[in-house]
């Protein structure tokens, strides 16, 4: 019984790289033409320290003992809100049990509210020999991308290898740059959608959004914030 289980897992997680490829592939030509485009690594590749927990996969614990494991990765648009992100999850009982695996997708981005550019974060500059940079009014020709703090909300599928898919509202929250003191937590939150309850808060796992701009283009900023930011869509009721 368990090898059936154990394919579906595996051509689950062939799905999720290949999707991951093509969302990463398009990122070049994305962001010839668009200034807002960012790259979301939630709790997977260079981020993961081997053997610390901590840092993946990133975990939320329910008001119920159980939890959510997460990881993934992808692009989005914080300006026409198109979004290319996935990954994996696991479901556990308060003992540690797992109750279900499978993939998430994100179908929707809420909203994005940047905290600016991580502290001592410098894009690295297209400058050729003999040349010195001027100052920020002078727009680098090659720009890699750059770590920036923030906040995202996405609306997701979890598709378990068993059982019916669930909608949920994932919140991703990376305290670089300039965070407000509510959202100094790092890590995930996930709301079920259809049950008011069902709240997940952060644990643990390190999370990353970097910002990519066109080459040859305006200097990276971060982008005005409210006074006073509204609340995680994982709070409201």
């Amino acid at each position: 019984m368990l090898q059936p289980k154990v394919f579906s897992i595996g051509v689950m997680g062939e799905a999720v790289l290949l999707c991951l490829a093509l969302a990463l592939g398009s990122l070049h030509t994305m962001a010839q033409s668009k200034d807002n485009i960012y790259i979301l690594i939630l709790a997977s590749g260079f981020l993961c320290s081997a053997g610390d927990s901590s840092t993946c996969p990133a975990a939320a614990k329910g008001n119920e003992g159980d939890s959510y494991e997460l990881s993934g990765a992808g692009t989005f648009d914080a300006q026409d809100k198109s979004v290319k992100v996935t990954g994996t999850f696991t479901h556990k009982a308060p003992n540690g049990d797992v109750l279900e695996t499978g993939v998430w997708v994100a179908s929707e981005l809420v909203r994005f509210d940047s905290y600016g550019a991580a502290s001592n974060a410098l894009p690295h500059r297209g400058v050729g020999p003999g040349r010195r940079p001027m100052g920020l009014r002078h727009a680098p020709t090659t720009l890699r991308p750059m770590p920036t703090g923030g906040l995202a909300v996405f609306h997701i599928r979890l598709l378990a290898t068993q059982g019916l898919s669930r909608s949920a509202v994932l919140q991703v929250n990376s305290p670089m740059g300039e965070v407000p003191p509510e959202h100094s937590a790092e890590g995930i939150r996930l709301k079920m959608e259809k049950s008011s309850s069902r709240l997940f808060e952060e644990v643990s796992g390190h999370v990353m959004f970097l910002l990519t701009t066109p080459e040859g283009g305006t200097p990276m900023k971060a982008p005005p914030r409210d006074a006073a930011p509204a609340s995680p869509e994982t709070r409201s009721n």
